[in-house]
């Protein structure tokens, strides 16, 4: 038989039962929009780490503390700290590969001016750190290398800062007190949001080095160094010409571990994305239960058509239907309900997709990949579990199935 031909009888079975075809549908249904709500909340997640990925800065490296090693047992990243501003200098003077460096102090303190005060983390920071973090300033400007050579107090708020102290106002050319120094500000930054951890990237305060050195901090060594490669395909060889420049600084002998860590940016993306990764595909492959629980209604279904319609499968062999037409008749059947359950299951995750982004405020993305794959999948769906029925219909005996009642 023809498959339109075959189609055409699948779609006049399934309409003559309207209510059961749609109770057949509903668990194929309910898997597939579950799947690709999941998938999209997933897919969503993973383009929005990638933007906050980007959002770090262009082509960064990100050079942190190493980890120090006590009676044979480690004692975790960061807690040997041999990072100086003589390294940034040594780095900033001497790589080829390198379009910025910034060293970073951290100096948490309470922020008082304006309206009241306010916790932020304090980054003593240079010039070309706004460059490194590809991070312009919505009014003012940036501090120059002179207020780092002057040790100026001079300062740049995030928009989060300027929010809480200064609401609705112009707060370029106002003081805020860190630790009890004036700071005047000379910039506010634009707004970056979350990084992929979820912290605040607009609740930090940055001023030149040398004056949280000096003010602040007082510490001979520094919390990281930001680097910048000129391209993207300078990283690699710029990773490693930091890691000859800071083992040559540092005094190690060739036989010694680095005292460092060197992360680029797309580490840190892989790093951040394969979670996304292994999360989605756990909610998706707990969404496809749904998928399977839906085929066992239709072959449930079709076992039940089969015993219905005994009767006339015996009058189709009697007039030269093969066993092989009725398998594949059934089989239609089967597929038929499958696809029409997942194209209404698609619709209904996508209205749900927009709704929830709506709602929550998530990110979700439904890409045609995942629509196509979750139609067919539903369609193996049809063709695995209407397998059973259909063969069982083709091998009926016809003068069996004419006597049947």
């Amino acid at each position: 038989m023809r498959p339109t031909l075959l189609t055409r009888i699948a779609l006049r079975s399934i309409a003559r039962n309207k209510t059961r075809s749609l109770l057949t549908m509903l668990g194929i249904i309910i898997g597939v929009s579950a799947v690709l709500l999941m998938v999209a909340v997933g897919q969503g997640a993973k383009s929005q780490i990638a933007n906050q990925i980007r959002n770090l800065g262009t082509n960064l490296m990100v050079i942190s503390p190493g980890s120090s090693t006590q009676s044979g047992v480690s004692r975790g990243a960061g807690s040997l700290n041999r990072l100086t501003l003589a390294d940034a200098e040594a780095l900033s003077e001497q790589a080829y590969l390198l379009s910025g460096v910034s060293p970073v102090i951290l100096a948490p303190s309470q922020v008082v001016g304006g309206e009241g005060n306010w916790r932020a983390m304090v980054q003593g920071v240079s010039p070309e750190y706004q460059v490194i973090r590809d991070w312009p300033v919505e009014l003012g400007m940036f501090f120059d290398k002179s207020d780092v050579r002057a040790r100026r107090k001079v300062a740049v708020i995030g928009a989060t800062v300027a929010d809480q102290l200064f609401p609705e106002q112009d707060p370029v050319g106002e003081q805020i007190r860190l630790r009890n120094v004036p700071f005047e500000i000379v910039g506010v930054l634009s707004r970056k949001g979350q990084t992929a951890g979820g912290n605040d990237q607009d609740d930090t305060v940055l001023a030149p080095y040398t004056t949280v050195r000096d003010r602040l901090r007082g510490r001979q060594f520094i919390a990281q160094i930001l680097a910048s490669a000129w391209s993207e395909g300078d990283l690699p060889a710029a990773v490693e010409e930091i890691r000859v420049l800071l083992r040559e600084s540092h005094g190690l002998a060739s036989w010694e571990e680095d005292d460092f860590t060197v992360r680029t940016q797309d580490e840190l993306a892989e790093t951040a994305q394969a979670a996304t990764e292994t999360m989605t595909l756990l909610l998706a492959a707990i969404a496809a239960i749904s998928l399977v629980v839906g085929g066992i209604g239709i072959m449930n279904i079709m076992l039940l058509s089969v015993t219905e319609r005994t009767r006339e499968i015996g009058i189709r062999m009697a007039v030269g239907a093969r066993g092989g037409d009725v398998l594949a008749q059934f089989l239609v059947e089967a597929v038929v309900l499958s696809l029409l359950g997942g194209g209404v299951g698609v619709l209904v995750g996508a209205v749900g997709a927009g709704v929830l982004g709506r709602v929550t405020g998530w990110s979700v993305l439904i890409s045609p990949t995942t629509v196509a794959v979750a139609l067919v999948f539903a369609g193996f769906i049809g063709i695995f579990f209407g397998l059973f029925p259909a063969r069982k219909a083709s091998m009926l005996n016809p003068i069996e199935a004419l006597r049947h009642e």
